[in-house]
Protein backbone atom coordinates (compact mmCIF):
# COMPACT_ATOMS: atom_id res chain seq x y z
CA UNK A 1 0.00 0.00 0.00
CA UNK A 2 2.58 2.63 -1.44
CA UNK A 3 5.13 2.52 -3.31
CA UNK A 4 4.93 -0.80 -4.10
CA UNK A 5 1.40 0.14 -6.13
CA UNK A 6 3.65 2.93 -8.47
CA UNK A 7 4.47 2.19 -11.74
CA UNK A 8 7.41 -0.36 -12.47
CA UNK A 9 8.84 2.03 -13.93
CA UNK A 10 8.82 4.39 -11.55
CA UNK A 11 10.31 1.74 -8.96
CA UNK A 12 13.16 0.86 -11.83
CA UNK A 13 14.45 4.60 -11.93
CA UNK A 14 14.22 5.05 -7.63
CA UNK A 15 16.08 2.36 -7.26
CA UNK A 16 18.80 2.49 -9.72
CA UNK A 17 19.60 6.09 -8.68
CA UNK A 18 19.83 5.22 -5.08
CA UNK A 19 21.93 1.95 -5.49
CA UNK A 20 23.99 3.86 -8.18
CA UNK A 21 24.74 6.93 -5.24
CA UNK A 22 25.03 4.36 -2.48
CA UNK A 23 28.25 2.78 -4.59
CA UNK A 24 30.05 6.17 -5.80
CA UNK A 25 29.61 8.50 -3.24
CA UNK A 26 32.50 8.46 -1.11
CA UNK A 27 31.49 11.62 1.83
CA UNK A 28 30.15 10.29 4.94
CA UNK A 29 27.43 12.67 5.27
CA UNK A 30 25.82 10.89 1.98
CA UNK A 31 26.46 7.48 2.67
CA UNK A 32 25.05 7.97 6.40
CA UNK A 33 22.10 9.30 5.33
CA UNK A 34 21.40 7.23 2.52
CA UNK A 35 21.83 3.87 4.99
CA UNK A 36 19.83 5.33 7.97
CA UNK A 37 16.81 6.11 4.98
CA UNK A 38 17.44 2.59 4.02
CA UNK A 39 17.79 1.05 7.08
CA UNK A 40 13.99 2.97 8.33
CA UNK A 41 12.36 1.95 5.29
CA UNK A 42 13.60 -2.20 4.89
CA UNK A 43 12.36 -1.78 8.35
CA UNK A 44 8.93 -0.34 7.23
CA UNK A 45 8.89 -3.29 4.37
CA UNK A 46 10.48 -6.42 6.51
CA UNK A 47 9.51 -5.66 10.10
CA UNK A 48 11.37 -7.55 12.95
CA UNK A 49 13.33 -9.89 10.29
CA UNK A 50 15.00 -6.64 8.93
CA UNK A 51 15.97 -5.34 11.79
CA UNK A 52 17.32 -8.29 12.92
CA UNK A 53 19.22 -8.48 9.06
CA UNK A 54 20.39 -4.74 9.50
CA UNK A 55 21.76 -4.91 12.54
CA UNK A 56 23.57 -7.75 11.79
CA UNK A 57 25.71 -5.52 9.38
CA UNK A 58 26.76 -3.43 11.93
CA UNK A 59 29.19 -5.42 13.10
CA UNK A 60 30.30 -6.61 10.11
CA UNK A 61 31.04 -2.86 8.71
CA UNK A 62 33.41 -2.65 11.65
CA UNK A 63 35.29 -6.38 11.13
CA UNK A 64 35.94 -5.24 7.25
CA UNK A 65 37.57 -1.93 8.60
CA UNK A 66 39.92 -3.36 10.75
CA UNK A 67 40.73 -5.95 7.98
CA UNK A 68 40.79 -2.93 5.48
CA UNK A 69 43.12 -1.13 7.65
CA UNK A 70 45.15 -4.35 8.79
CA UNK A 71 46.32 -5.24 5.12
CA UNK A 72 46.04 -2.11 3.25
CA UNK A 73 48.94 0.48 4.22
CA UNK A 74 48.53 4.62 3.41
CA UNK A 75 47.90 7.38 5.17
CA UNK A 76 50.35 9.37 7.86
CA UNK A 77 48.16 8.85 11.04
CA UNK A 78 49.60 5.78 12.93
CA UNK A 79 47.00 3.94 14.88
CA UNK A 80 49.67 1.23 15.81
CA UNK A 81 50.75 -1.90 14.47
CA UNK A 82 49.57 -5.28 13.59
CA UNK A 83 50.95 -8.84 14.17
CA UNK A 84 53.48 -8.49 11.17
CA UNK A 85 54.33 -5.00 12.55
CA UNK A 86 52.86 -2.94 9.03
CA UNK A 87 51.33 0.23 10.30
CA UNK A 88 47.79 0.63 11.02
CA UNK A 89 46.78 4.49 9.70
CA UNK A 90 43.58 6.35 11.15
CA UNK A 91 42.91 6.68 7.01
CA UNK A 92 42.95 3.51 5.89
CA UNK A 93 40.14 2.76 8.98
CA UNK A 94 37.69 5.45 7.94
CA UNK A 95 38.31 4.06 4.62
CA UNK A 96 37.68 0.95 5.22
CA UNK A 97 34.24 2.17 7.39
CA UNK A 98 33.06 3.87 4.01
CA UNK A 99 33.98 1.10 2.25
CA UNK A 100 32.34 -1.39 4.57
CA UNK A 101 29.19 0.97 5.20
CA UNK A 102 28.69 1.35 0.95
CA UNK A 103 28.66 -2.48 0.89
CA UNK A 104 26.15 -2.67 3.63
CA UNK A 105 23.97 0.38 2.45
CA UNK A 106 23.66 -1.59 -1.31
CA UNK A 107 22.63 -4.73 0.54
CA UNK A 108 20.15 -2.88 2.75
CA UNK A 109 18.40 -1.28 -0.45
CA UNK A 110 18.70 -4.51 -2.25
CA UNK A 111 16.23 -6.12 0.52
CA UNK A 112 14.19 -3.15 0.04
CA UNK A 113 14.08 -3.83 -4.13
CA UNK A 114 13.07 -7.62 -3.15
CA UNK A 115 10.11 -6.72 -1.21
CA UNK A 116 8.67 -4.20 -3.64
CA UNK A 117 9.63 -5.66 -6.89
CA UNK A 118 7.54 -8.85 -8.02
CA UNK A 119 7.72 -11.31 -10.68
CA UNK A 120 5.10 -9.76 -12.48
CA UNK A 121 6.92 -5.99 -12.42
CA UNK A 122 10.20 -7.69 -13.77
CA UNK A 123 7.97 -9.40 -16.70
CA UNK A 124 6.22 -6.55 -17.33
CA UNK A 125 9.80 -4.17 -17.37
CA UNK A 126 12.06 -6.48 -19.35
CA UNK A 127 9.68 -9.12 -21.02
CA UNK A 128 10.07 -7.17 -24.89
CA UNK A 129 13.36 -5.69 -24.26
CA UNK A 130 15.03 -9.43 -23.40
CA UNK A 131 12.74 -11.90 -22.66
CA UNK A 132 15.54 -14.30 -22.12
CA UNK A 133 16.67 -11.90 -18.72
CA UNK A 134 12.95 -11.48 -17.82
CA UNK A 135 12.47 -14.95 -17.72
CA UNK A 136 15.86 -15.06 -15.78
CA UNK A 137 15.31 -12.39 -13.10
CA UNK A 138 11.58 -13.74 -12.54
CA UNK A 139 12.63 -17.37 -11.66
CA UNK A 140 15.51 -15.62 -9.08
CA UNK A 141 12.62 -13.51 -7.41
CA UNK A 142 10.22 -16.78 -7.05
CA UNK A 143 13.20 -18.76 -6.14
CA UNK A 144 14.32 -17.04 -3.09
CA UNK A 145 11.32 -17.72 -0.71
CA UNK A 146 10.63 -21.35 -2.49
CA UNK A 147 14.27 -22.01 -1.13
CA UNK A 148 13.32 -20.87 1.98
CA UNK A 149 10.72 -22.88 2.66
CA UNK A 150 12.07 -25.68 1.13
CA UNK A 151 15.16 -25.73 3.90
CA UNK A 152 12.40 -25.64 6.47
CA UNK A 153 10.82 -28.74 4.96
CA UNK A 154 14.56 -30.57 4.43
CA UNK A 155 15.42 -29.79 7.77
CA UNK A 156 12.05 -30.83 9.62
CA UNK A 157 12.53 -34.04 7.57
CA UNK A 158 15.88 -34.36 8.34
CA UNK A 159 14.88 -33.84 12.56
CA UNK A 160 12.59 -36.81 12.34
CA UNK A 161 15.58 -38.95 12.22
CA UNK A 162 17.98 -36.92 14.18
CA UNK A 163 19.51 -34.96 11.74
CA UNK A 164 18.40 -31.92 12.52
CA UNK A 165 20.75 -28.29 12.86
CA UNK A 166 19.76 -28.12 16.45
CA UNK A 167 20.57 -31.90 16.84
CA UNK A 168 23.35 -33.02 18.53
CA UNK A 169 26.98 -31.96 19.46
CA UNK A 170 28.58 -28.90 17.64
CA UNK A 171 30.51 -31.00 15.31
CA UNK A 172 27.87 -33.03 14.62
CA UNK A 173 25.19 -29.59 13.74
CA UNK A 174 27.93 -28.66 11.83
CA UNK A 175 27.71 -31.71 9.40
CA UNK A 176 23.57 -31.89 9.50
CA UNK A 177 23.91 -28.38 8.30
CA UNK A 178 26.27 -29.25 5.46
CA UNK A 179 23.99 -32.39 4.21
CA UNK A 180 21.10 -29.96 4.85
CA UNK A 181 22.74 -27.87 2.37
CA UNK A 182 24.19 -30.42 -0.15
CA UNK A 183 20.36 -31.71 -0.25
CA UNK A 184 18.93 -27.80 -0.74
CA UNK A 185 21.57 -27.30 -3.47
CA UNK A 186 20.79 -29.90 -5.46
CA UNK A 187 17.08 -29.73 -5.14
CA UNK A 188 17.12 -25.96 -6.41
CA UNK A 189 19.51 -27.02 -9.72
CA UNK A 190 16.68 -29.74 -9.92
CA UNK A 191 14.30 -26.79 -10.13
CA UNK A 192 15.29 -24.55 -11.78
CA UNK A 193 15.81 -27.15 -14.57
CA UNK A 194 12.69 -27.78 -14.40
CA UNK A 195 11.08 -24.18 -14.14
CA UNK A 196 13.26 -23.03 -17.19
CA UNK A 197 12.13 -26.02 -19.64
CA UNK A 198 8.71 -24.84 -18.01
CA UNK A 199 8.56 -21.76 -19.12
CA UNK A 200 10.29 -22.02 -22.56
CA UNK A 201 7.98 -24.67 -23.48
CA UNK A 202 5.12 -21.73 -23.12
CA UNK A 203 7.08 -19.31 -25.43
CA UNK A 204 8.18 -17.11 -22.97
CA UNK A 205 11.43 -16.68 -24.67
CA UNK A 206 10.06 -15.90 -28.14
CA UNK A 207 10.76 -11.97 -29.23
CA UNK A 208 7.85 -9.88 -28.88
CA UNK A 209 5.88 -12.16 -26.54
CA UNK A 210 3.97 -9.94 -24.06
CA UNK A 211 2.38 -10.72 -20.72
CA UNK A 212 -0.97 -9.39 -19.13
CA UNK A 213 -0.44 -6.09 -16.71
CA UNK A 214 -2.66 -4.00 -15.04
CA UNK A 215 -0.11 -0.80 -14.46
CA UNK A 216 -1.36 2.66 -15.64
CA UNK A 217 0.63 5.55 -15.08
CA UNK A 218 -1.48 7.75 -13.10
CA UNK A 219 -1.45 11.12 -11.48
CA UNK A 220 0.18 9.85 -8.39
CA UNK A 221 2.77 8.57 -10.49
CA UNK A 222 3.45 11.70 -12.33
CA UNK A 223 3.68 13.83 -8.91
CA UNK A 224 6.13 11.06 -7.99
CA UNK A 225 8.35 11.34 -10.41
CA UNK A 226 7.92 15.17 -10.51
CA UNK A 227 9.19 15.24 -6.89
CA UNK A 228 11.82 11.91 -7.89
CA UNK A 229 13.75 14.43 -10.70
CA UNK A 230 13.80 17.50 -8.77
CA UNK A 231 15.51 15.69 -5.46
CA UNK A 232 17.78 13.69 -8.37
CA UNK A 233 19.01 17.32 -9.88
CA UNK A 234 19.85 18.40 -6.36
CA UNK A 235 21.92 15.32 -6.27
CA UNK A 236 23.60 15.56 -9.53
CA UNK A 237 24.29 19.68 -7.92
CA UNK A 238 26.05 18.30 -5.33
CA UNK A 239 28.20 15.66 -7.60
CA UNK A 240 29.23 18.73 -10.28
CA UNK A 241 30.26 20.41 -7.15
CA UNK A 242 32.31 17.76 -6.01
CA UNK A 243 30.59 17.67 -2.50
CA UNK A 244 30.00 13.42 -2.23
CA UNK A 245 33.95 12.95 -3.09
CA UNK A 246 36.40 12.90 0.30
CA UNK A 247 39.95 12.28 0.01
CA UNK A 248 41.69 10.03 1.95
CA UNK A 249 45.01 9.78 1.03
CA UNK A 250 47.43 10.93 1.96
CA UNK A 251 45.32 12.80 4.82
CA UNK A 252 41.46 13.32 5.33
CA UNK A 253 40.38 16.43 3.89
CA UNK A 254 37.00 17.31 5.02
CA UNK A 255 34.62 18.80 1.86
CA UNK A 256 31.76 21.06 3.19
CA UNK A 257 28.43 19.69 2.23
CA UNK A 258 25.87 22.32 1.30
CA UNK A 259 22.79 21.54 3.91
CA UNK A 260 20.67 22.70 0.53
CA UNK A 261 21.85 19.85 -1.20
CA UNK A 262 21.96 17.29 1.58
CA UNK A 263 18.53 18.00 2.52
CA UNK A 264 17.71 17.06 -1.03
CA UNK A 265 19.38 14.34 -1.06
CA UNK A 266 17.43 13.29 2.55
CA UNK A 267 14.15 13.90 0.92
CA UNK A 268 15.10 11.52 -2.15
CA UNK A 269 15.94 8.44 0.04
CA UNK A 270 13.15 9.24 1.56
CA UNK A 271 10.43 9.26 -0.90
CA UNK A 272 8.92 5.68 -0.69
CA UNK A 273 9.03 5.56 3.09
CA UNK A 274 7.02 8.73 2.96
CA UNK A 275 4.47 7.95 0.28
CA UNK A 276 4.00 4.83 2.28
CA UNK A 277 3.37 6.64 6.11
CA UNK A 278 1.28 9.38 3.85
CA UNK A 279 -1.11 6.50 2.34
CA UNK A 280 -1.68 4.73 5.62
CA UNK A 281 -2.57 7.69 6.96
CA UNK A 282 -5.36 8.71 4.59
CA UNK A 283 -6.58 5.43 4.72
CA UNK A 284 -6.42 5.52 8.58
CA UNK A 285 -8.47 8.99 8.18
CA UNK A 286 -10.86 7.85 5.44
CA UNK A 287 -12.04 3.99 8.08
CA UNK A 288 -11.76 6.97 10.88
CA UNK A 289 -15.05 9.27 8.84
CA UNK A 290 -16.75 6.08 8.33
Amino acid sequence: MGFERCHPAVNLVYFAAVVAAMITFQHPVFLAVSFLCAFAYSIKRGGRKAIIFNLCLLPLIAVFALYYSSYTHFGMTVLRHNFVGNNMTLEALVYGVVLGTSAAGVCVWFSCVHSVFTTDKVVYLFGKVSPRLSLFLSILLRMVPRIKKEAKRINAAQRGIGRGVEQGSLFIRLCNGIRIFSMLITWTIDSLTVVSESMCSRGSSLWGRNAFSIYRFDNRDRLFVIGLFFCMTLTMMAVLLGQTDMVYDPRIVWKDVSPFLCVGYAVLCLMPLGLELWTEYRFWKARRAI
